[in-house]
């Protein structure tokens, strides 16, 4: 019985997956198979063939794998390795190379030898490739062929560099890489001007010859792909989409990267549920935009025809579900986010009591509180509040460096005019300007580069808090020692971190704490200062009496927004609110027009603020509620 429901949950899904809580414990299980296939093939005498993948995804296999043979002893003295891929033209000692990553990940770890490693050439010359990749091919199948295929996604549903449009029988070749491809890689290449347009991978027909195939994928950005590689046709829109043509294929997810296959995201359409309060109130929004009506519309038809008789049936009727819900979504807007003084809070988000509450503004670039919740940072200091907010990171890689030249050209002048003495400021100057005219992509800055840079941004921050109309003692800038490496790639958290928070915290003793809580950050900060910020109060929660009446908020806005069932409170915005918000973002004048780590979205900061607050607001009207300007959403954290 038990595997008939399997069945019937995955009866979406094409081909098998499975879902791990998180990518350290799927990391692990991909590594211990791994291990399994090395030592079953030594047991027997012979080599093992691994195609192995680069990225972020395989990493942590990667590092486990290293551990095994440290720790217990795992050789990989029978081992012979081919990567997928590798950018074209490029050298080995690149950072950007595929060599340098599997070298700096794995190779130089373990004991494999060297004549065993393969990876395609990315320094040939453009005649030699197409014999070269015949010969690649040719390698794999001396040796016996692929035992273990590894692979990641990328948000094109290339496998490989097998791009949309790709053949299912296609080998090893040249390709042109997608421009979507180029974007998601541009920071690792200081831009995406500097991304190489082309690059040889092993083909979709090559990767179908491997005995076992093993696709990982982690975090929600990968979510939509992998619902269209799982459940959708086969296209060649969608090259990941092929391997559901294979019998040797598995899906590797954590639950974040599983998220929208239909089991679930809307698991009503294949299995009874348990219906707690969230999950209802998900459906019947996900019910009411499926059949576009204002939710108190809602019928028991809509419910039956829509694969929800078992909620009308076992909470109905129908229409005091939809009130339910629909006075959840009432009772989460609120034009009083610190709580409304003198009013009867068992309906509102936020407390009425303490009337002035100590809000604690968390945020991991300098900007991401005005982009984010500008609206209720400035609604919160309207209000009475004493409103701090704290500059986790200095921001010091996200600055032009045509910008560090203009404003030290503006210190020279002034203090000329001044009458100070600028000899070691314009030799300085010349140093840096050296530098800049010398520097290579994601080339590492010089000190004094870095200070100038961190001095635009916390220049700009102290211009967005003040026009929000905080005060400088309120302003805080905690310059987080794992940020400050000047490189793309961070230093580990350490102790010290969280040491700073607990202190701030400690000074404040805050009533709410908000951090930004849009884990889709591309670069990773935003995930790194809500742990930090977690682990600082968990442990002060030990000890410290006045946290168990601080509650934490969750903001997004700067890479993604909540989803309308996730809401908690939804704090709204007129129009001139809207407009003040935009100005408070329009004080981080180095991050307008076109921010250096745009990511994937072209908008400038400020655009995607407004438009993502307004499709909050649209939403909420859409469901029947007031059709207001825009509005700010939150999710409270529970410990």
């Amino acid at each position: 019985m038990a595997r008939l429901n399997l069945l019937e949950e995955t009866r979406f899904e094409k081909l098998p997956v499975s879902v791990y809580e998180d990518e350290h414990i799927a990391s692990k299980k991909v590594a211990y198979r791994i291990s399994d296939i090395i030592k079953s093939k030594q047991r027997r005498g012979e080599n093992a063939v691994l195609g192995l993948a680069t990225g972020a995804t395989p990493v942590e296999v990667y590092e486990e794998l290293v551990r095994l043979h440290k720790e217990e002893g795992l050789s990989f003295k029978n081992v012979i390795t081919f990567n997928l891929d590798e950018y074209y033209p490029m050298q080995p000692e690149a950072q950007q190379s595929y060599v340098k990553f599997m070298d700096e990940n794995l190779f130089n770890h373990i004991d494999i030898r060297r004549d065993n490693i393969h990876i395609p050439d990315g320094t040939l010359k453009k005649e030699d490739i197409a014999e070269y990749c015949l010969a690649y091919e040719q390698k794999i199948s001396a040796v016996g062929g692929l035992d273990f295929q590894i692979l990641g996604i990328g948000r094109t549903g290339h496998i490989g560099f097998n791009e949309p449009g790709s053949a299912p029988n296609s080998g090893t070749r040249l390709v042109t890489l997608d421009d979507l491809t180029r974007r998601d890689a541009s920071r690792d290449f200081g831009g995406k001007e500097n991304v190489p347009t082309k690059a040889i991978t092993m083909g979709i027909g090559t990767i179908f010859k491997a005995r076992e195939i093993i696709l990982m994928a982690w975090s929600k950005k990968k979510a939509p792909i992998i619902r269209k590689a799982v459940e959708g046709e086969i296209s060649s829109n969608v090259p990941a989409t092929y391997l559901q043509l294979s019998e040797n294929v598995e899906f590797i997810l954590d639950k974040d990267a599983a998220s929208e296959l239909t089991r679930f995201n809307t698991p009503w359409l294949v299995k009874d549920c348990i219906w707690d309060a969230q999950l209802i109130k998900k459906a019947v929004i996900w019910l009411s935009r499926e059949v576009n009506k204002p939710i108190l519309k809602l019928t028991e038809e809509d419910y039956n025809a829509n694969g929800m008789a078992q909620l009308a049936t076992e909470q109905g009727p129908a229409y005091d579900i939809n009130i339910h819900v629909f006075n959840q979504l009432q009772h989460s807007i609120t034009g009083w986010p610190g709580g409304k003084p003198k009013a009867d809070d068992s309906q509102r988000p936020e407390r009425a009591k303490p009337a002035r509450k100590r809000s604690l503004i968390f945020s991991p670039h300098p900007d991401d509180d005005v982009i984010s919740m500008g609206g209720t940072f400035i609604r919160l200091v309207d209000q009475g509040h004493d409103v701090h907010v704290a500059y986790q990171t200095s921001g010091n890689t996200a600055v032009w460096d045509t910008d560090v030249l203009r404003y030290v050209e503006f210190t020279i002048d002034f203090n000329q005019s001044i009458g100070e003495d600028t000899a070691q400021l314009e030799k300085t100057y010349e140093k840096m300007r050296k530098f800049i005219e010398k520097k290579q992509p994601n080339d590492l800055d010089i000190k004094e580069v870095r200070n100038v840079k961190a001095f635009i941004r916390k220049s700009e921050a102290i211009a967005g808090a003040r026009y929000a109309g905080l005060q400088d003692k309120n302003i805080h800038f905690m310059a987080l020692p794992f940020y400050e490496t000047g490189k793309k790639v961070k230093n580990p958290v350490t102790e010290k971190d969280v040491e700073l928070t607990m202190k701030l915290l400690q000074e404040i003793k805050p009533h709410q704490v908000f951090a930004a809580g849009d884990f889709a950050d591309p670069h990773g900060t935003h995930i790194v200062c809500f742990r930090i910020i977690f682990e600082a109060l968990k442990r002060l929660r030990e000890t410290e009496d006045w946290t168990k009446d601080c509650w934490l908020w969750m903001y997004r806005g700067a890479w993604q927004e909540f989803e309308v069932h996730e809401i908690e409170m939804a704090v709204p915005l007129s129009p001139q609110e809207v407009q003040r918000k935009r100005h408070a973002i329009f004080q981080h004048q180095s991050q307008k027009d076109r921010p250096v780590f745009p990511g994937d979205d072209e908008r400038e900061f400020w655009v995607r603020a407004e438009e993502r607050n307004k499709e909050t607001a649209v939403h909420y009207h859409e469901l029947g509620l007031a059709n207001y300007e825009a509005m700010e959403a939150f999710v409270r954290w529970k410990f």
